[in-house]
């Protein structure tokens, strides 16, 4: 129901952005604008973290300590896309990154950092930084 694209191979330092669109329908029938959206990454073996997210009408945003002032997540809605800018790259980057949707309402800023928070997950585009 999501698909995210945008991803690749980069050199340590370099840029990416990936994309996240509806593939399909949209999830209930509602634009992407009516649901907030979240970025995770996970690497073989580890647990899925959270990367980013971002409110309905993108007046929140919000970011893991390992990102913050390297990432930027921000959204379209006319385009119903979800973008995540990556700039100064590093190797522990490296993973399949994911969006993720909902249609609830947070009742804490923290509830964006949570897995159980989304309803929709795309399948994931692999980022590959080299050293």
């Amino acid at each position: 129901q999501l698909q995210a694209s945008g991803g690749g191979l980069v050199q340590a330092g370099g840029s990416l952005r990936l994309s996240c669109v509806p593939s399909g329908r949209v999830p209930s029938g509602r634009a992407l604008s009516s649901y907030s959206m979240g970025w995770f990454r996970q690497v073989p073996g580890k647990e899925r973290k959270f990367v980013a997210g971002i409110s309905r009408t993108a007046g929140s945003t919000y970011y893991q300590d390992f990102v913050k002032g390297r990432f930027t997540i921000s959204r379209d809605n006319a385009k119903n896309t979800v973008y995540l800018q990556m700039n100064s790259l590093k190797p522990e980057d490296t993973a399949v990154y994911y969006c993720a949707a909902t249609a609830r309402d947070a009742d804490y800023s923290g509830d964006y950092y949570l897995e159980i928070f989304y309803d929709y997950w795309g399948q994931g585009t692999q980022v590959t930084v080299s050293s």
